[in-house]
């Protein structure tokens, strides 16, 4: 027959046992949801999810990983309320692998279900850009270069205008010395011309 103080020993470890487990549940954080990848380029993507409200999150953890390869990026950050991260250096043509988890200061939460997505090629991007489809960077690039013709052109409708306006005066100064070179042309031809005898006969000589 079992004693009175091991049976009461026995219930109050029990007691504790489902009291921890009972903190320990209310304080396990919930994996994050609809975890889903947007934005997918050729060498970038954004991850984004949600949370079960009143879930006490301070931050996030992101393991990303290629498929098939062992290798992981780890990517954390805490002391946040964002649901989003952004997704660099991804390789072209290639699947990956995304977790998320929710962080608190207990701990973290379970991983979420895992997110397949594959980035597409260059070529692949290029075609499905819409010739009409301009983005900022190139807007940007459009509007410098379009700057810089505009300088190019004005610079050189300046050095037109005073090339003409050089010639201009030139012509002038050209045209003012036209009439003294002409005073000066008759004066020089009258001195050299023969003078001539007045009329009247021959002069005799006195005998």
């Amino acid at each position: 027959m079992a004693k009175p103080g091991s049976c009461a020993a026995v219930l109050l470890l029990l007691l504790g046992f489902l009291s921890v487990s009972s903190v320990h549940a209310d304080t396990l954080l919930s994996a994050p949801l609809n975890v889903t990848i947007r934005e997918i380029e050729v060498n970038s993507a954004m991850v984004t999810w949600e949370i079960l409200e009143g879930d006490p999150v301070i931050g996030f953890a992101i393991t990303q990983q290629k498929k098939d390869v062992r290798m992981l990026r780890f990517i954390q950050e805490v002391n946040t309320t964002t649901r989003s991260c952004a997704l660099w250096d991804l390789d072209e043509d290639t699947e990956y692998i995304v977790h998320v988890q929710s962080i608190s200061m207990e701990g973290s939460s379970p991983p979420s279900e895992p997110v397949l997505f594959r980035t597409p090629k260059e070529s692949e991007k290029l075609a499905s850009k819409s010739p009409d489809e301009v983005t900022m960077e190139e807007f940007g690039e459009a509007a410098q270069l379009r700057a810089g013709e505009l300088i190019i052109i004005v610079v050189v409708l300046i050095m037109w205008a005073g090339v003409i306006v050089l010639f201009c005066r030139q012509y002038d100064i050209i045209k003012d010395n036209e009439p003294n070179n002409n005073k000066d042309k008759a004066k020089n031809s009258s001195e050299c011309s023969t003078p001539e005898h007045p009329q009247g006969g021959l002069l005799r000589s006195n005998l």
